[in-house]
């Protein structure tokens, strides 16, 4: 097993047209025809980052979170501005070193949630040192 390591990136600034967007969709089912197809530039950054000086990428390592669909090398998006909240897939830096695990509250006690059978739970005591960094909001996949 991979130690859980992070590569954070963060957004660019600029003034990118970003890539063709085919705006109709595509058909998961029975083929359209391409001509029905409208053109239009969309930029990945305005997309899926709402609070640009707040927003990081940052590109997974480990297997820990495969069941929650986070792969070892997914690129996810975390946005440091938004509360942490029960159930939510969280960047965390407890003990000196980044993990994603999802939060788990409950009966007083917190915990970070791996989303693989093969790990345990991290129960947070008095003892830890624990800063919830961001909040995942989209994980972005080779297919």
């Amino acid at each position: 097993m991979k130690k859980n390591k992070l590569t954070f990136l963060k957004p660019k600034k600029g003034d990118s047209l970003g890539q063709w967007l085919i705006e109709q969709g595509i058909s998961a089912g029975f083929p359209s025809p391409a001509d029905d197809f409208q053109e239009i530039r969309i930029s990945l950054d305005k997309e899926l980052v709402k609070n640009k000086e707040s927003t990081f990428y940052a590109r997974v390592s480990g297997d820990s979170m495969i069941e929650a669909g986070l792969d070892d090398g997914d690129l996810i998006v975390i946005d440091r501005s938004l509360d942490h909240e029960n159930g939510k897939i969280a960047v965390c830096f407890i003990d000196g070193e980044f993990t994603v695990k999802r939060i788990k509250k409950e009966e007083g006690k917190l915990f970070l949630m791996p989303q693989n059978k093969m790990y345990k739970p991290i129960e947070i005591k008095e003892g830890n040192e624990l800063i919830i960094w961001g909040i995942v909001e989209y994980v972005i996949k080779k297919v």
